[in-house]
């Protein structure tokens, strides 16, 4: 019997909850759409400039290469500093593979003729290997972080386990804007927001009201690499 293909999303081992529009809830897709989970692969472990450790490598290549078998037709990650692994993954599997928001970055550049500005989960840990693995040239892209947020702190970055209570959505909400208009101050001329974080889209309709500018996300990437199998 053939399989009806999917989407299936590389996520991380976290425990917070997965709100409509984030990259690990299913229904933030409108076709479609399986989880993996890779366990033991915390935030803390992923959210770092440098490439996971060997054996988490092998854990989300091991997963891509289980939902390409159960008939994944694309695959997409909850985590754009997984972006350093684009290569390993896309490489194991057939099928189209975008880990991360950061690889729309040049080719939105070169669509709007100027620099793209990036909201990510941590600007400090958003170094030169993440952006050179993204194809993201220096002076094209401008930076502005989450992580002085203590909303999104403690539930995104802290290590898995640790989230307590209930998701400040209002408080993330707030400071995305804040930043994304940082963003707009620092270099005027962005006529484009790319979320790095897979748990920003739920905020990309308010933040594109609050900078006019366009906003992208992993999800973008999703309906590109799926629109000849999925969307109709």
């Amino acid at each position: 019997m053939q399989q009806s293909p999917f989407l299936g999303i590389l996520s991380l081992d976290t425990d917070f909850p997965r709100i409509l529009g984030d990259a690990g809830n299913t229904d933030s897709y409108p076709y479609p759409a399986r989880q993996r989970i890779i366990k033991g692969a915390g935030p803390t472990d992923i959210v770092q400039d440098g490439v996971p450790s060997e054996h988490l490598a092998e854990r989300f290549i091991q997963a891509a290469q289980e939902l390409e078998g159960q008939g994944a037709c694309a695959l997409v990650s909850t985590c754009g500093f997984l972006i350093t692994l684009q290569d390993r993954i896309a490489a194991s599997v057939r099928i189209p593979v975008l880990v991360s928001a950061l690889s729309l970055v040049p080719l939105i550049g070169r669509a709007t003729a100027g620099p793209v500005g990036i909201l990510t989960a941590h600007s400090a840990h958003l170094g030169q290997r993440a952006l050179t693995s993204a194809g993201i040239e220096p002076g094209t892209a401008v930076i502005a972080g989450m992580q002085k947020c203590e909303a999104f702190r403690n539930a995104f970055l802290a290590p898995t386990g640790s989230f307590r209570g209930q998701l400040d959505t209002a408080q993330i909400q707030i400071t995305a804007i804040a930043q994304a208009r940082e963003i707009c101050t620092k270099m005027p001329d962005v006529k484009a927001i790319v979320l790095e974080c897979g748990n920003l889209p739920p905020y990309a309709s308010e933040i594109s009201r609050a900078t006019g500018k366009r906003v992208y996300s992993i999800l973008d990437a999703a309906k590109f690499i799926t629109a000849q199998r999925l969307i109709t």
